[in-house]
This record gives structure tokens, sequence and C-alpha cells, in this order.
């Protein structure tokens, strides 16, 4: 027995010991190879990916049989190979890097945010919310088309140039007049920071997914492409329908009536349920004449 513990502690003398940070290094790369497989599965990559691993497998089969020809030409064309694939995916690494900066790495770390600190109501008020409903489903009535991008982190100054200035306080009035046929500043997206417009006639970047239906048109296509280029959110009126959608993260939510269109608005407003419930007690303190 006493020989058997003896060769067990000679044999665990010899295994390394395991540091804490061996252990965060571990868990680290294992995040990151999982969430590069996730993206590339997500894109175009991923076909890539397939044929790469077929490459692969036939410069094995080469290897076993020693057929140096090809395995001079693989080693020739190696560096030229990383070069081409590179440049394959220069849109899909692009939009992964994009991606990235748009994330707040320190608030999923940290437990608070600091960014709201000194904002009680959220990025922009509730008044602002009933406004943008109220305008999007009466032009959807007339169907007039319309698009509205709001930003949330992420600036939109590099869009507002591409306009006119306009810096007034979101009404739904002024929402369907801008976007009134055949007015100077219908075409185009207006772009809403906070409680105030302040660009109209502003062009985007078109969405270039190929999931998107055919009978989207360019204002849809629009709305998606600012929605994959930052972290904005984008009302769309249809012209043809006046039926609303409203782009986020790349994605396109269709046929919103104005509950619908209120909910996807709050996703974005940053406003804590603290803050609601204040709303809320403030509200109900109110006299009966009050609105």
């Amino acid at each position: 027995m006493s020989e058997i513990l003896r060769s067990l502690q000679i044999y665990f003398s010899r295994v390394p010991s395991i540091r804490i940070a061996d252990v965060l290094e571990i868990i680290i790369i294992s995040v990151l190879i999982y969430s590069i497989l996730v993206w590339i599965k997500k894109t175009r990559a991923w076909s890539l990916l397939k044929g790469i691993l077929i490459i692969a497998v036939f410069v094995l089969v080469a290897a076993v049989f020693e057929m140096n020809t090809i395995l001079w030409i693989v080693n020739n064309v190696f560096s030229v190979a990383v070069m081409a694939v590179v440049v394959i995916l220069q849109p899909e690494l692009r939009k992964a890097m994009e991606e990235l900066g748009r994330k707040n790495v320190l608030t999923s770390i940290i437990p608070f945010d600091i960014s709201r600190s000194g904002t009680e109501l959220g990025r922009f008020s509730d008044r602002t919310i009933s406004e943008i409903a109220k305008a999007c489903v009466e032009m959807g009535k007339a169907k007039t088309g319309a698009l509205i991008v709001i930003e949330q982190e992420q600036s939109l100054a590099e869009y507002e140039m591409t306009g006119i200035e306009v810096d007034a306080i979101v009404t739904s009035q002024l929402l369907i007049n801008i976007f009134e046929h055949n007015t100077p500043l219908h075409d185009g997206a207006v772009i809403v920071r906070g409680n105030r417009i302040t660009s109209a006639t502003c062009y985007l970047p078109l969405s270039d997914n190929m999931m998107l239906s055919k009978e989207l048109g360019t204002r849809h296509r629009a709305g998606v492409g600012i929605s994959e280029a930052t972290d904005s959110m984008t009302v769309i009126v249809s012209e043809e329908t006046g039926k609303i959608s409203v782009a986020y993260m790349g994605m396109l939510f269709r046929n919103l009536d104005q509950e619908g269109l209120k909910d996807k608005l709050r996703i974005i407003q940053n406003k804590s349920e603290e803050d609601a419930k204040n709303k809320r007690f403030v509200w109900k303190g109110r006299t009966k004449g009050e609105k």
C-alpha cells in the first residue's frame, strides 16, 4: 500500500501546478474560439471554412502518400491564399470590427451604467415616443413614405452632414410636414437625437443583405443598412402599403401597429424600471384637470 501511495505521490509531483491565471487563460481562449465560430457560421465565411477544411484533408492525404509536387505547390501558394482569404472576407471582417467597437465592454463587466449618470428619463422622453408613433400611424393611413433614424450611443454625425440641419423638438406635426409629398425635405431620412430632430433629407447606406424580401424597396434597405452600420433604430413607413416597420441591429420587424412601434422604441429608450416607477408616481399625484 505504501508503494502505491509513493508512486502516486511521485506521479502527482511531476504534474505542473495550475495557477488561477492559467484557468482564466483557458476560459478566455475558449470564449474567443466559440465567438469566432459563431461569427463564422452567421457569415459567408462558413462556406469558405468548409472549403478550407476539404483542402486541408486533401493536403493531409498528399502528405501521407508523399506527393511532393502537390506539397511544393501548397507551400508556395499558402501565403498568397491567406491574403486572398482576408480580401474575400473584408466586408465580414469590417462588420465584425464595427460590432466589437459598438459593444460597451466596461458596462458588461461593471454592474452599473456610468453613461446614464445625470439622465433620469432615459435617452428620450415618453412624449417623443408618442409623437413618433402618432406621426407614423397618420402617415401610414395617408401612405406617405417616411424614414426616421433614432440615434443611440454611436454618433450619426457623418450621416447628418449629408442632409439639411433642422434642430427642432420632435412633434408629430413636424414629422408629417417633413415627409409630405412634394416638399423640399421629404426625400431622404430624418435623424433624431434625444428629443430633437437634428437633420432631414439625409442619405443612408443600403443593405446588401440577400435575405431581405425582394418586395422591399430602397427605403427599407436604407433602414436596414444604417442599422447594420450603427446601433441606431430606424422607423420606416411604406409609401406603397402604409405599413410600419422597424430596423434594428440588422433585423427588420414589419407590420407594426402603434403600440408595437412604441414597444420597439422603448427598447433603446434606456429607461430603468426605477425611473418608470418614479414617472408613474408623479402622474398619480396630479390633479384631475391635468393631462
